[in-house]
């Protein structure tokens, strides 16, 4: 049976129920009215003319008139048409003898009187009678008042009870099949996609619980197809990772550890099944390497580790675990979010690629070292090629002679480049900080190019104020990152132009800045500009030099405490900067 038919037979009942005790309550309100009508018709009506009848008895004296007569016989005709009480038709003829006697002409007065008496009499038995039957009537009435009464309350107490079993049980008929839905709804949102539904009969309830369970054995079926696909998967990316030669710890959101390879548990000394499932922080406690591991800001961290029974270098890379999700609060049908759920430590073992590195530093320093003399020694022979005491060269000969003293200061810039670079690179570097003016610094590299400049007609300006705070630092190696800056500078400007240096204090740090005012850098090659070897592509008409300059320039900078930094736009020349700190 569909609902909509149950809804319309149970609104069907609740109105036969209502029509029913309406129908029992008009039929005894129609009983009582008939009881109460008959009252006040026959019995009222016959005590009405018995007590006009006496009136005209009392009121009037013998012998009566004929209108009087007439009065009286009417009465007692209409009394004769309304006898309704046992007794009360001999009652009316005795009452009619008795008129006759009173009007009797021939009567005398004495017999008169008599009839009259005997009327009296007659009236007084009609009215015993009726007054009998007002008070049997009215009991009569009463008991079918409470007859009725208990009647009605009989219907009303069983219609009380049947809507009460109906507001009761029926609601059930919708509310019970939904929460079962409900319920196993609830079940399928926890996966538990075992649930099914049983409705008997063929309504819309079956039918949907036919439809419930079809799909629940459909994601059933996905489910368990999908967790084997998900375990295979698992299992593989395991193999994957236990096979790989970089170390690698996993974590979740609770730090606790996810995964662990082989190579990770022989670095930190543990057994990879022993650590599955504890939290780091609290083995981190009792493992200095994994405390360091931890400890990692996130970036790139070289780290120094006794392993392979040698000393060998890893690279720390950390990378946090980002899961898709959907966000349920969201008024769009689907908006897919990054969670994040973990963390990824990695060591990448690069102990062979830093021993090729060092021997390649080692190759480069020892090859600039040999370079030096010689060139050296070349300078020198040129210088003394130049004297006019050796001899005299044609204007051709001295040229040859300027560009090979050209390129012979270019290779010992680009050997003694190498030279930092190698101490950099192998922690030689040594500084030597001494407590100075910075002006003393800038007038220091700007007397160092002013030759240059002054060849070029570029005008040098030093913006600063006396009586700047010290700076503790290394003279001869910050001076020799200004004049890398100031030899750029003229390098890439126009002659007759101006190069500044400025020096300012800004804050707890004293700025070193040069600005040129050339063509610019493009915004693309800004951020590499202080890497090894990176050289601005040009055009042609400025010699490059080694591409060594800023990146030692930024080591020197950075073993100081210092930041350093470009500022460039294409047109308007460039701003290269570092700033130090006041020493204290």
């Amino acid at each position: 049976m569909k609902i909509k038919t149950k809804l319309r037979l149970g609104f069907g009942f609740l109105f036969v129920v209502v029509l029913f005790f309406g129908a029992i309550s008009l039929f005894y309100m129609n009983k009582i009215s008939i009881s109460s009508k008959v009252i006040l018709k026959d019995n009222y009506e016959t005590l009405s003319f018995t007590r006009k009848m006496r009136a005209i008895l009392d009121v009037n004296n013998l012998p009566l008139s004929t209108t009087v007569s007439d009065q009286f016989a009417a009465l007692l005709a209409q009394e004769g048409k309304n006898i309704t009480e046992p007794g009360e038709g001999v009652a009316v003829a005795n009452l009619n003898r008795a008129y006759l006697g009173i009007i009797n002409p021939d009567a005398g007065m004495v017999s008169r009187q008599a009839a009259v008496i005997k009327a009296r009499l007659e009236l007084s038995a009609i009215d015993q009678l009726n007054m009998n039957a007002i008070v049997r009537k009215n009991a009569a009435a009463q008991a079918a008042v409470e007859r009725a009464s208990m009647y009605l309350i009989f219907a009303a107490s069983m219609c009380f009870l049947i809507l009460f079993s109906f507001i009761v049980n029926f609601p059930g008929f919708v509310a019970n099949p939904l929460r079962e839905f409900s319920d196993a709804i609830k079940e399928i949102s926890k996966k538990n996609y075992k649930q099914r539904l049983e409705f008997d009969g063929s309504d819309e309830f079956a039918e949907l619980a036919g439809s419930f369970n079809a799909m629940a054995a459909e994601l059933n079926r996905w489910e368990s197809s999908n967790l084997a696909k998900i375990q295979s998967e698992k299992l593989r990316i395991e193999a994957i990772i236990e096979q790989m030669q970089d170390a690698i710890i996993g974590l979740d959101e609770k730090n606790d550890v996810l995964f662990m390879n082989k190579v990770a548990g022989q670095l930190i000394g543990k057994n990879e099944k022993e650590v599955v499932g504890l939290n780091a922080l609290e083995l981190r406690k009792k493992n200095d390497l994994l405390n360091r591991v931890l400890q990692n800001d996130g970036g790139d961290k070289l780290m120094k580790i006794y392993a392979d029974e040698k000393e060998s270098y890893f690279q720390l890379e950390r990378r946090k675990i980002i899961v898709p999700s959907y966000d349920e609060n969201s008024e769009q049908a689907t908006v897919q979010t990054g969670k994040e759920a973990g963390e990824v430590f990695i060591l990448k073992n690069i102990t062979q690629f830093k021993e090729l590195d060092e021997a390649k530093t080692n190759f480069i320093a020892t090859v600039s070292h040999e370079l030096k003399t010689p060139i050296s020694s070349i300078k020198m022979s040129l210088k003394l090629m130049d004297d006019e005491r050796v001899g005299s060269m044609n204007p051709e000969q001295k040229e040859l002679v300027q560009h090979i003293k050209e390129d012979c200061s270019r290779l010992l810039k680009i050997t003694s480049e190498l030279l930092d670079l190698a101490q950099v690179e192998t922690g030689n570097l040594q500084l030597n900080f001494v407590k100075t003016d910075p002006r003393k610094i800038a007038i220091y590299a700007m007397d160092a190019v002013r030759f240059q400049a002054e060849q070029r007609s570029i005008e040098l300006e030093l913006i600063s104020r006396n009586n700047l705070p010290n700076v503790s630092v290394d003279i001869e190696k910050t001076a020799w990152v200004l004049i890398n800056f100031l030899s750029n500078a003229l390098r890439y400007s126009s002659e007759k132009s101006k190069v500044v240096i400025q020096v300012i204090e800004i804050g707890n740090n004293i700025e070193f800045s040069v600005r040129d005012f050339g063509k610019g850098i493009d915004e693309q090659y800004q951020k590499r500009l202080f890497d090894k070897y990176f050289q601005v592509p040009t055009d042609g008409n400025n010699k490059s030099g080694s591409g060594l300059g800023l990146a030692i320039s930024k080591d020197f900078i950075t073993a100081e405490s210092g930041s350093i930094w470009v500022e460039s736009a294409i047109g308007e020349g460039s701003r290269f900067c570092f700033s130090l700190p006041i020493t204290d």
